[in-house]
């Protein structure tokens, strides 16, 4: 169920957990309108807008184990161990878009075109492009493969003999 809010709007976020048949919906539900209400009040109390706040990050941790014990017959027990969980949701404001512009080269009468890529070919599925950009690696940084050998540990077995004496009455 986590899975499904993660990083939309707190708005599609809620409708989601509204309308789940999960049980836990309501929890996560729960704990989402106390992230909101934590932000909105962190900054100062004002009442924001919601449609600026996104989950930024929600999981599910372990918690607590509760084991109990249920009889069984001739004298056993079975135990029941009871499961809990620590969710956390994290909300916050969607960063504003900003675009940066950069010009790589060239004067402004000149047109510079991109660079094509290596090894794009469909068939590979991509494989070829990541072998191509370790080898233009290698190649340029000069590091080489290296292998190493395995040494094996000769161990030598020492065989320890006892004396015993015995003693004769005499």
């Amino acid at each position: 169920m986590l899975d499904l809010i993660r990083g939309k709007d707190v708005d599609k976020a809620m409708s989601t957990l509204r309308f789940a048949r999960k049980g836990v919906a309501k929890d996560i539900e729960k704990v989402l309108r106390s992230a909101v209400a934590n932000a909105q009040q962190k900054d100062g109390g004002v009442e924001e807008d919601e449609g600026g706040l996104y989950v930024r990050e929600c999981f599910a941790d372990q918690g607590p184990t509760l084991k109990r014990i249920r009889a069984a017959p001739m004298g056993r027990a079975f135990r029941i161990i009871k499961r809990t969980s620590h969710l956390t949701v994290s909300v916050g404001q969607r960063p504003e878009k900003t675009t940066v512009v950069t010009r790589v080269g060239g004067t402004d009468g000149e047109v510079v075109e991109p660079k094509k890529t290596v090894g794009s070919s469909a068939a590979s599925g991509g494989r070829k492009k990541a072998t191509v950009k370790k080898a233009a690696a290698r190649e340029t940084t000069g590091a080489k493969k290296t292998t190493k050998k395995k040494v094996a540990k000769k161990t030598t077995k020492k065989k320890v003999t006892k004396k015993t004496t015995k003693k004769t009455d005499d």
